[in-house]
């Protein structure tokens, strides 16, 4: 196997030699000034360095270690340097610290200590390089805007690429706020309308005496106020796909036009007598329950069987077990980088009110606390209080031992999966406990975990497995 690679930057030849029989299982790479040691490393990209902060041509001082620093780390962001400094120099330590050292020591070098400084360095890195490549791999989903790492949302983000490429009416069921737009979006890019218009109306959003002109246009004179002739909406999405939300708001007579449309794409602007030929695919999504509002004669039968040609279910967030953190850290780096506030983190206690919260509006409501959040905390943490969900702990609260053991359990694992992306393999490494253990306290829980290959296929894996939380 190959040897794990290490930069020494070090100008006094006997304690390179010194190095070189501490770290025997290391390839060792090793640079006596500055300049040779930014070659080594731009040509290496070496994950761990160790470097002694005095260097030619101020071999005394601290100036070149600390000005190579920063340059090795923009080289590879993600490498642990390790500096070395002298008992005098704490305050020098203490600098390249806070400018990204991974750690430090004093000399005159203790090896024992030193090595588990090193290969603390080296877990740290493979540990940041595996949650790297997880985050790669979600990065090539079909459906990119889509940040989940729950099995039925990858599940269903599968069948959206497979439909994608047929013109088969669509139909998206979920509570509001789930992302059911955004799918709908999916659908149309993926597929081989994604050069034509994708044109979106709300039902419930426009009033009934407008929502007909809105999606069938009309002529000049038609009624008052129709001063030119409009096109409407299926016009506008000619050749591209018409996105109905809300269909079940759509009000009686225009479900009989809308009927009429999806049998012959047919349809006739308001005071126009010329039949006009459209080409759109349509995909409806609605947050009621239609066989309910079939019974009650609020929705046609004949118009529903039509749309229904296949039904999404898009699952709350709620049921998503790990999502919520995971969609809570996505929005948190995005709205911090978009309205140029300092990084910030979530709290241990924050963490834990995101997974226990019910979240009945959804990722939007998630999003919203979170983009709240970040305006309006005044430290590096982002607390229960400042996302509003402080009470959400407190009213949760239960005297019996058992629940609270359990209760607390149940957290830990969540924030296992969501650091790990949902992988359930990389999970149980972060909790310390084997991949069968942490299967049956997923079952224990109600957390039912779905292996996407066996385990004999993980062996031969790369090192992590793609096993995910259902």
């Amino acid at each position: 196997m190959n040897k794990p690679k290490l930069l020494i930057v070090e100008d006094d030849e006997g304690l390179c030699h010194q190095y070189r029989w501490a770290f025997p299982e290391h390839e060792l790479f090793v640079a006596q000034t500055r300049r040779l040691a930014c070659d080594i490393m731009a040509r290496e990209r070496l994950p761990v360095a160790i470097m002694d902060l005095g260097l030619p041509p101020d071999p005394n001082g601290a100036t070149e270690g600390l000005a190579l620093l920063p340059e090795l780390l923009d080289l590879v962001p993600e490498a642990k340097v390790i500096v070395a400094t002298g008992s005098e120099d704490l305050d020098h330590a203490l600098q390249a610290v806070a400018s990204g050292a991974f750690d430090f020591y004093r000399k005159p070098v203790d090896i024992e200590v030193l090595r588990i400084i090193v290969a603390r360095a080296f877990n740290l890195y493979q540990l940041e390089d595996e949650i790297r490549r997880l985050r790669a791999r979600t990065r090539l989903s079909p459906i990119g805007r889509i940040i989940t790492g729950d099995h039925g949302m990858l599940k269903l983000c599968s069948s959206i690429e497979r439909l994608a490429t047929t013109d088969v009416p669509v139909l998206i069921l979920g509570e509001s706020g789930t992302g059911k737009e955004l799918l709908a979006h999916a659908l149309h890019e993926l597929g081989p309308r994604a050069d034509k218009p994708f044109v979106p109306i709300n039902c419930a959003a426009i009033p009934e005496t407008l929502l007909e002109s809105e999606l069938f246009g009309h002529e000049r004179g038609a009624f008052t106020g129709a001063v030119r002739q409009t096109i409407g909406k299926f016009e506008a999405a000619h050749r591209g796909t018409l996105f109905l939300d809300e269909i079940g708001d759509l009000p009686q007579p225009l479900q009989v036009k809308l009927l009429r449309f999806l049998q012959d794409q047919v349809i006739e602007r308001i005071g126009g007598r010329r039949p006009i030929q459209v080409d759109v695919r349509i995909v409806c999504a609605t947050h009621q329950d239609l066989p309910t509002k079939m019974t009650q004669g609020e929705f046609r039968e004949d118009l529903f069987y039509r749309l229904n040609g296949v039904t999404i279910r898009v699952p709350p967030l709620r049921d998503r077990t790990s999502d919520p953190v995971m969609l809570a850290n996505y929005f948190l780096n995005r709205f911090a980088s978009e309205l140029g506030h300092q990084k910030k983190a979530f709290s241990a206690r924050a963490i834990s009110a995101i997974g226990e919260f019910n979240w009945p509006g959804n990722i939007r409501e998630l999003e919203n606390r979170v983009r709240r959040s970040v305006i309006m905390s005044e430290g590096r943490l982002i607390e229960p209080a400042d996302l509003e969900l402080a009470g959400a702990s407190e009213q949760s609260a239960n005297l019996d031992i058992r629940a609270a053991r359990m209760k607390a359990e149940r957290q830990v694992i969540q924030l296992a999966l969501a650091q790990s992306n949902g992988t359930i393999a990389a999970a149980a490494k972060l909790l310390g406990i084997s991949r069968p253990t942490l299967y049956g306290l997923l079952e224990e829980h109600g957390m039912v975990a779905a292996p996407t290959k066996s385990a004999a296929e993980e062996d031969k894996s790369s090192g992590f497995s793609e096993t995910r939380l259902a």
